[in-house]
């Protein structure tokens, strides 16, 4: 089993719609997914309440707990975990990006997102851990040089996921609606970027 992990010190960054949007279009590409939240403020499971769908399931959990629950995962046959974390850099975040095959870290396109994602890098990299940037929320237009001039700073602190995840009103009505993007309107560019986003996750984790 393979485990994705959403981090980040700065909270409002897009985890949890990352996490549900990208366990549902794991699972529409044969993952057999879970997702666990770690979140105190338990925005995925709630987003998992709501859901009428069974799969992917959801449930809360702590960090102490987390490599017993992934062991019980991967003894159950699922194939891919992903988790959500809270905003701040706690002795919680630290055990999931331990046990993470991959970590990405969702950012803006600001100077202060991209600033408060230092600490989480230096975690990581003391952990010697995989890692990777979403670009998120990012303005929904042809030309998009916010975006672009965020891409490069973030690429000179680490690998930058793609394509860039924009702010579309799929993603909020989703949420809301205990739905993924992809299930929300199948061929709509918001549905395309996360298709394009879990690809690339994929890959790096084979």
């Amino acid at each position: 089993m393979r485990t994705l992990a959403f981090v980040g010190q700065k909270g409002g960054s897009g985890k949890s719609t990352l996490a549900a949007s990208i366990g549902v279009a794991a699972q529409e590409a044969g993952e057999r997914a879970f997702l666990l939240d770690l979140d105190p403020q338990a925005t995925l499971a709630s987003w998992g309440s709501r859901r009428e769908a069974e799969t992917p399931p959801v449930d809360r959990t702590r960090a102490a707990q987390l490599a017993a629950v992934l062991g019980a995962l991967a003894a159950n046959g699922y194939t891919l975990a992903v988790i959500d974390t809270q905003g701040a850099d706690i002795a919680a975040t630290s055990e999931v990006m331990r046990r993470a095959d991959l970590t990405l870290i969702p950012s803006r396109p600001t100077l202060l997102d991209i600033e408060a994602a230092k600490p989480t890098i230096a975690a990581l990299r003391q952990l010697g851990r995989p890692f990777a940037f979403v670009l998120s929320q990012a303005p929904a237009t042809a030309s998009n040089a916010r975006a672009d001039d965020a891409a490069r700073a973030l690429g000179q602190l680490g690998d930058v996921a793609t394509p860039p995840i924009c702010s579309r009103a799929d993603h909020q009505d989703a949420l809301a609606l205990g739905i993924g993007v992809t299930e929300r309107d199948p061929t709509g560019k918001a549905a395309r970027e996360i298709r394009e986003l879990w690809h690339w996750i994929s890959e790096r984790l084979q």
